[in-house]
């Protein structure tokens, strides 16, 4: 199975992230906002160490070198502070839906869905239950759809990337090729 071997390809990166002059930083988010910058897939595959923003850039270099269609989705819960986020990727096969994880060691792997409402309502609700300790305000919870963003982008950056992508409403949401 190639997805198998995309995940296998990623086991050696950690999580954490890489500021702009080329620090590594494991658990230490404290200038992440001001210091980080995206890596590209290169970068990641050097440095070893990403957040799910740069692991999902990884992954997504790695399904489109197999040619498969994929998806990625920024789930972000604007609450005035921290505006907790997560990034992920999805694919379809055999009419089937796949949330590809590898940067939320909780839920690494592959998982299958009968529906891309199902795949999207399922990862919201995890991240509403281990991210935000079920402590959200529902409207400041918001899910985009977003293409591919340039590399070295700040945070502030890459948020207004991923907010300028598409919106979803999951009860409304279906895959389009």
């Amino acid at each position: 199975m190639l997805e198998k071997n995309i995940m296998n390809l990623m086991n050696d990166i950690v999580y954490g992230w890489v500021d702009k002059n080329g620090l590594s930083h494991l658990n230490d988010f404290e200038t992440f906002s001001s210091d980080y910058r995206l890596q590209s897939p290169e970068e990641l595959i050097k440095s070893k160490i990403g957040v799910c923003w740069d692991q999902v850039e990884l992954e997504r270099y790695y399904f489109e070198k197999e040619n498969i269609n994929v998806k990625t989705y920024f789930l972000v819960h604007y609450d005035g502070g921290k505006c907790p986020t997560h990034t992920f990727l999805v694919f379809r096969k055999n009419d089937k839906y796949y949330w590809f994880e590898h940067s939320w060691d909780k839920f690494k792997g592959i998982h299958e869905y009968s529906t891309l409402k199902e795949l999207l309502s399922d990862i919201r609700n995890k991240f509403i239950k281990y991210e935000l300790n079920n402590n959200y305000v529902d409207e400041y919870l918001v899910l985009h759809e977003y293409e591919k963003p340039s590399y070295s982008i700040s945070v502030q950056d890459f948020f207004t990337h991923c907010d300028n992508g598409k919106y979803i409403e999951i009860d409304t949401i279906n895959w389009l090729d």
